[in-house]
């Protein structure tokens, strides 16, 4: 089966097609590189106002590191348009793999930020022939999509603790979602304080706090006086 059968299979991008597969040589080292072009008479999408907007010129060959292929490093090459969108003026194009100027691809982000649970990020860096500086880039960008994706509706239990994370008594306040079937991290606060709590209400909203049933912390009274004020209709497990 051919190597762009497969990328079809797995990772088809519209408006775009796979033209060729080589095995090359980047920087000493056999790579893989893939070369994508667009579909006869597609329109360019603005990166500005995501518009389909008309062609304008041709930039030089742009490079976007992809998932490794059989332990080789693979790249997708492709010719980036510029745009004249009659909103934005003159843009680059906008891509569905890549995001702004990064030179890793999305699936490839989400590749190593998988295995950045797993194992740690200079392990992650190792085993993929990569540098810890990309392997903390595709965290961050896991970790900024999830934070605009998140829905923050109909939580109904959370649970506020502390964590010391230095010597000398400094610590990060800790909000987690507590429902049946689901546990997750909501928000970390800087200290152990009133403020430091109060923050997180004012961050989950007075609507969603109201809506709380339970609230499960320890007896630190910062956090008492506050939960007891902004849910004090939440049954307050000590």
């Amino acid at each position: 089966m051919l190597i762009k059968t497969l990328l079809n299979k797995c990772q088809k991008f519209k408006s775009f097609v796979y033209q060729s597969v080589e095995l090359a040589i980047h920087k000493g080292a056999e790579v893989l590189e893939i070369t994508v072009i667009p579909r006869k008479n597609g329109l360019a999408i603005c990166s500005g106002c995501q518009k389909p907007s008309a062609g304008y010129d041709r930039l030089n060959i742009r490079r976007f590191e992809f998932i490794p292929i059989w332990g080789y490093r693979t790249f997708l090459l492709y010719q980036m348009r510029r745009v004249n969108c009659p909103t934005c003026g003159v843009k680059i194009e906008e891509v569905p793999w890549a995001q702004g100027k990064n030179e890793l691809t999305k699936t490839y982000m989400q590749f190593l930020a998988f295995w950045a649970r797993k194992m740690s990020w200079k392990e992650v860096a190792e085993t993929f022939n990569t540098s810890w500086e990309k392997v903390f880039h595709s965290v961050e960008y896991i970790v900024d999509w999830g934070r605009k994706h998140r829905c923050l509706d109909k939580i109904k239990a959370i649970g506020v603790d502390e964590i010391a994370y230095q010597l000398g008594h400094k610590y990060l306040t800790v909000v987690y979602q507590i429902d049946r079937g689901y546990t997750r991290l909501l928000w970390i606060g800087e200290e152990r304080t009133e403020k430091t709590i109060r923050s997180f209400f004012e961050f989950f909203t007075e609507a969603r706090s109201k809506q709380l049933e339970f609230v499960c912390s320890d007896m630190w009274k910062p956090y008492v006086k506050v939960i007891g004020e902004l849910a004090g209709q939440a049954l307050h497990i000590l």
